[in-house]
C-alpha cells in the first residue's frame, strides 16, 4: 500500500473540534481491514527485533494501534489515560493544549526499571501528550526505544518537544 493509498483511508474533517482545524480521522482507516492490517504489519516489521517489553498507547486512539501491535509482538500493553480512569496508584504529568491544560496518568507499576518501551499514538501534532507520556515512562525507570505515530502533522512542530527521541511517522501532513 502506498502512502497516498493509506492517506486516502483517512477522513479529513474541516473545523473539528474547533473552527480552523482540519481533523485527520483514523476511524475510516481502522474500519478498513486491509488498511488496518497494513499499518499493524508495517509496524510489526519495524519493531519485531527491537526487544520491546511494553507498548504505551495514549488515550484513546493510541489504544487501537498499541493493543493490536502489542499482541502481534508478544509484549505488554500499557494505557496512558486521562485522570480518574485508572484504579490503582498512578503518576501524572500535565501538558498544554491549544485551548488549555490537561494531564495523563500511568499506573506506578506499569513500567519496571529497565523496560524497553515503545510509545505509540495515532497522531503527533504539538507533542504535548507524547512528551507527557515519555516523562512518565522515564520517571518509572523505562527506556524509550522509539516514538511511533501513524500520522504526523509536521507543520505544528511537535518534534521540537521530542528532540531527544527517535520518532517514526508512517504518514506526514506538512500543512493543514
Amino acid at each position: 500500500m502506498t502512502t497516498d493509498e493509506l492517506k486516502n483511508k483517512i477522513r479529513n474533517v474541516p473545523d473539528f473540534p474547533i473552527k480552523g482545524v482540519m481533523f485527520r480521522d483514523i476511524t475510516t482507516l481502522v474500519k478498513d481491514k486491509v488498511a488496518f492490517k497494513y499499518v499493524i504489519d508495517h509496524l510489526y516489521e519495524r519493531y519485531k527485533n527491537k526487544k520491546i517489553d511494553q507498548i504505551i498507547g495514549i488515550e484513546s486512539r493510541g489504544f487501537i494501534f498499541g493493543g493490536a501491535l502489542a499482541h502481534r509482538l508478544g509484549c505488554g500493553f500499557v494505557p496512558a489515560r486521562k485522570p480518574g480512569k485508572l484504579p490503582g496508584e498512578t503518576i501524572e504529568e500535565s501538558y498544554e493544549l491549544e485551548y488549555g491544560r490537561t494531564s495523563l496518568q500511568l499506573h506506578t507499576d506499569a513500567i519496571k526499571k529497565g523496560d524497553r518501551v515503545l510509545v505509540l499514538d495515532d497522531l503527533l501534532a504539538t507533542g504535548g501528550t507524547i512528551r507527557a507520556t515519555t516523562n512518565m515512562v522515564e520517571r518509572l525507570g523505562g527506556t524509550i526505544v522509539e516514538i511511533a505515530v501513524v500520522i504526523e502533522l509536521s507543520f505544528l512542530k511537535g518534534r521540537d518537544k521530542l528532540k531527544n527521541y527517535n520518532i517514526y511517522a508512517m504518514l506526514d501532513y506538512d500543512s493543514e
